[in-house]
């Protein structure tokens, strides 16, 4: 069967772990995503994996609490370790060999970010799974996804979120928006459509990377994606 994506970064949410909790993460969704990971992985796909840390800690919002911004930040980092662990450890109990990354050195639970380690990982059929970020503050970690997808040479960079594609508004809001299927990098600018944060939307356009986004909470959506489906929206240069 032939691929359209033979390497792609999944960037999930970490607010995505909960499931129907409010913090934390959900036993639930962490096999749910672990399944849809090992399936993609049982077609021959080499699968990277960068989750944020919203469910435990969210570094823009420390503010509030008297914590500084840098500060804050990087417990928002220590969080992605949190649930990259968790993912690991779901992957782990299916059969799927992985290797947790992250950029902040703690080797005594991850491998520090090494770009060509990285891709030996990948080439032998382990889900490489990025943590802390890109390492700094300031940057969130659609940044640190799309950075990864450039440097490891993905193929897509995969945002799996809970609408099934880009709006020219609101879908939950407004019963009368308009789905795209595929947008140019230049018409999201011009649009002021939600894509990534600016930092990781242009990183993707001056390297040609497409972004897709779309419902990661279909179970089959990720698959038919790598199968060269039209599911959600892809932005790329048109």
């Amino acid at each position: 069967m032939a691929l359209k994506y033979k390497r792609i970064v999944l960037k999930l949410s970490g607010e995505s772990l909960m499931g129907d909790q409010l913090y934390g993460i959900s036993p639930v969704m962490l096999q749910y995503y672990a399944r849809q990971i090992k399936a993609a992985v049982d077609l021959g796909v080499q699968v990277a994996v960068v989750i944020g840390g919203g469910n435990i800690y969210r570094g823009l919002q420390a503010a509030e609490s008297g914590i500084e911004r840098v500060q804050g930040d990087y417990m928002g980092m220590m969080a992605t370790v949190i649930n990259g662990m968790a993912i690991q450890s779901a992957l782990e109990k299916i059969d799927v060999y992985t290797r947790l990354v992250t950029a902040i050195e703690m080797r005594e639970i991850a491998e520090p970010y090494i770009r060509r380690k990285a891709h030996s990982h990948l080439k032998k059929g382990r889900v490489v799974i990025f943590s802390a970020g890109t390492g700094s503050p300031y940057f969130t970690t659609d940044s640190a996804a799309a950075l990864r997808a450039n440097e490891i040479n993905a193929d897509v960079l995969l945002k799996g979120t809970r609408v099934d594609g880009i709006y020219n508004a609101d879908p939950e809001k407004d019963p009368n928006a308009k789905k795209y299927d595929r947008v140019s990098f230049k018409k999201v600018l011009e649009f002021g459509l939600n894509v990534m944060d600016t930092t990781a939307f242009t990183m993707c356009q001056e390297n040609d990377m497409p972004i897709i986004v779309f419902d990661i909470n279909n179970e089959e959506n990720l698959l038919r994606i790598l199968k060269g489906e039209q599911i959600g929206t892809v932005v790329e240069k048109l």
